[in-house]
């Protein structure tokens, strides 16, 4: 196709009309955490509902550690050493509490199931409200002997070591 053959195509069409003004796409509005705000609503009637016990009440450091009436202070103390091969874990990072809790319980039976002695239950650092609520409810498991912050290698305070009772 020649220039004069293009002009000749095109020689009955009309410029289109310009706006005066251009239109500008909006924004979707970004996302309401709502789970976040149940989260920390929930966190925060904990809070104020008081002490659950006198252990809760005196414990003043941000290590959440336990062991088990009975056993020897040494079990734990190995533990925050590491001198228990880490033999399973679990990672809750992104679940809700509710969620969280049925994976720990089913994690927890299957280690008991492979007679697994010494598992990692990562929890994150966030705002610490899956940390809390494995505190009380690993003590009130019968197979959790004792269980403390992992070291830093092992995931520091997102992370706790979790000693449990020997397959029988």
């Amino acid at each position: 196709m020649t220039s004069d053959d293009f002009k000749k195509a095109v020689a009955d069409v009309e410029p289109l009309k310009r706006r005066k003004r251009v239109e500008l796409k909006r924004r979707p509005a970004p996302p309401i955490p709502r789970q976040r705000e149940r989260d920390e609503a929930a966190a925060l009637a904990e809070s104020l509902s008081g002490w659950s016990s006198a252990d809760d009440a005196l414990e003043s450091g941000e290590e959440l550690s336990y062991l088990r009436e009975g056993m020897a202070r040494l079990t734990l103390r190995k533990l925050r050493r590491g001198e228990w091969a880490i033999q399973d874990g679990v990672d809750l990072h992104g679940l809700t509490r509710e969620q969280a809790g049925a994976i720990v319980v089913d994690f927890l039976n299957h280690c008991l199931a492979r007679g697994l002695r010494c598992v990692r239950i990562v929890h994150g650092k966030g705002l610490g409200i899956l940390k809390a609520k494995l505190g009380k409810w690993l003590p009130q498991r019968d197979e959790v002997l004792a269980f403390c912050q992992a070291p830093q290698s092992e995931g520091g305070s997102g992370a706790l070591l979790v000693l449990l009772k020997a397959k029988r």
